[in-house]
């Protein structure tokens, strides 16, 4: 019956219910989207990382994932040499060198990551799904020239075609001799380089930012990993797994920053539906008074008025959901222009999610009303005209 008469109630004033429903959905919407770029980050790394790549990796202390292609190379390249030369040892099938770096630019378009590896290399056995779309591959030949491989999605992002000078800085410029692509989305968003070309380039020739180990047994990566730290204590290594676990902490962060900013939207939203109802409750005071007086109990007033606006909260929530998720589809649209993936992503935790929070909006922000409508007197409303 309460349900009944709170729906009643609302509708008897649509534009003001329509306004601070809609009020509702736009904080809703707004954390459904600030929350789900979390949820694709996850699924973006799980996807590219947890099924490829080396089965360890080597860096200059504890791996960083937020410096690791910002940061200037650490990783002395002498520790490849003596890697190789224990391979044996340490059950080493290859020993990959790799120089990353970032070059920022004023828009996407701009900004290119170069990855520096030895030309002799064959890249189909380094990332899955290897494929030449256009030109050709690196070869041995290519040591110290200055060419280039870009991914598909960069050279789409960024208009390049075979041929085509990409600067890295004043003095250097490598030649883009074939566009490549590969089930996973680093090489579409690379630019790949001969290793010394990077090198000289830089300035840097003794460091790299990383060496990528593939194992004769890569089940037991995580106690190779133990062995080999006991003997290289200064140096890093990291499983499929550790790589996930730290970038997984990263994202954590930037969830907890997209809850703070989401939070302002909510506290917005709170204070409309408080604002609705202590109207609400003002201009029905006189008939609250009708109700009291014809034997309702001051506890059917508050769970009347606390029913609206959770009613209010929950209609709210669903539209604010379904904004949320045509905000992600625009999202996503973009990145998959600008990177090839989705970074957005609606899951059941996060609807589950959404919905408890307009919840718990709608309880808090109905509760001062509420009260306010069960302590009114039946003679102070039957004066009220």
């Amino acid at each position: 019956m309460i349900w009944s008469l709170a729906f009643s109630a609302l509708s008897r004033r649509p534009i003001r219910t329509f306004l601070t429903a809609l009020g509702i959905a736009v904080a809703v919407g707004s954390m459904v989207i600030f929350l789900s770029l979390g949820e694709g980050l996850r699924k973006a790394f799980a996807s590219q990382i947890g099924s490829i790549g080396p089965d360890l990796q080597v860096s200059f202390g504890d791996f960083d994932a937020s410096a690791s292609f910002t940061m200037l190379p650490e990783l002395p390249a002498y520790y490849l040499t003596e890697l190789r030369q224990k391979s044996s040892e340490f059950g080493i099938k290859r020993a990959t060198p790799l120089l990353s770096h970032f070059r920022a630019g004023l828009s996407p378009s701009n900004s290119f990551v170069f990855q520096g590896l030895p030309p002799e290399e064959n890249l189909a056995d380094l990332f899955s799904g290897f494929k030449l779309n256009e030109g050709r591959s690196l070869s041995i030949e290519d040591e110290t020239s200055e060419v280039a491989l870009i991914g598909a999605q960069v050279a789409k992002r960024s208009q390049l075609t075979l041929g085509r000078q990409l600067r890295l800085n004043g003095d250097y410029s490598f030649e883009i001799v074939g566009i490549v692509s590969s089930s996973e989305g680093i090489v579409d968003n690379s630019i790949i380089v001969p290793l010394k070309s990077l090198q000289a380039a830089l300035g840097i020739t003794d460091k790299l930012s990383f060496i990528t180990l593939d194992l004769d047994e890569p089940s037991r990566a995580a106690e190779t990993a133990k062995k080999l730290k006991a003997a290289y204590p200064d140096l890093g290594f990291q499983t499929r797994a550790d790589v996930l676990g730290v970038l997984e902490q990263g994202v954590k962060v930037t969830d907890v920053v997209r809850l703070g900013i989401s939070t302002i939207a909510l506290i917005v939203g709170a204070i409309a539906v408080a604002n609705t109802m202590m109207m609400s409750v003002f201009e029905r005071t006189r008939e609250f008074g009708v109700v009291r007086a014809i034997g309702a109990r001051p506890r059917f007033l508050f769970g009347l008025v606390l029913g609206e606006a959770l009613l209010l909260s929950f209609v709210g929530a669903v539209a604010g959901v379904i904004l949320g998720r045509l905000g992600m589809i625009a999202v996503n649209a973009i990145s998959i222009n600008l990177i090839g993936l989705e970074v957005a992503a609606l899951t059941l935790r996060l609807v589950i999610f959404a919905v408890a929070v307009a919840f718990l909006m709608g309880l808090v922000s109905g509760l001062v009303p509420a009260f306010r409508a069960a302590r009114i007197s039946i003679a102070t409303a039957m004066a009220r005209e």
